[in-house]
């Protein structure tokens, strides 16, 4: 069971053609609480959600953050010659100390809108940066 962000009452899981679902093409079970409008998709043939359910100001700065953070990684595995795995997760590790936050608990997925806006932050102005992504990937 997930709880809605918001609520605290149990979202619902949804496919698509469902009463409430929250696109008009498919993609894929989605957990939604239709009464506060948010929702959250569900990781590839899983039901297992991607992050917490998120109205649209929240959905809307988990998308920039993964945008900016992705570009990042995306460029150390292209620089570095290193597979996505290793580049995401070097990633990651960079982003939990640059938000001093655990490394398990560091999943844009599960961010609220002002830590989303901080990984923007910390990914396009380098100046805001207290290290940088490691050589080695961990």
């Amino acid at each position: 069971m997930l709880l809605c962000s918001y609520c605290h009452q149990p979202a619902v899981l949804l496919q698509c053609g469902d009463a409430g679902y929250p696109y008009a093409r498919d993609y894929g079970p989605t957990w939604v609480c239709v009464p506060c409008a948010a929702w959250v998709g569900c990781h590839p043939k899983t039901t297992h959600p991607l992050g917490r359910v998120a109205k649209a100001d929240l959905r809307r700065a988990k998308m920039n953050a993964h945008q900016e953070f992705d570009r990042l990684w995306k460029a150390k595995m292209t620089r570095e010659g290193i597979s996505k795995s290793k580049a995401r997760k070097a990633g990651y590790v960079w982003l939990s100390h640059q938000l001093g936050i655990p490394f398990e608990q560091t999943h844009i997925g599960y961010f609220d809108v002002a830590t989303c806006e901080r990984v923007v932050e910390l990914c396009t102005n380098p100046t805001t940066r207290s290290t940088t992504m490691p050589k080695q990937p961990l």
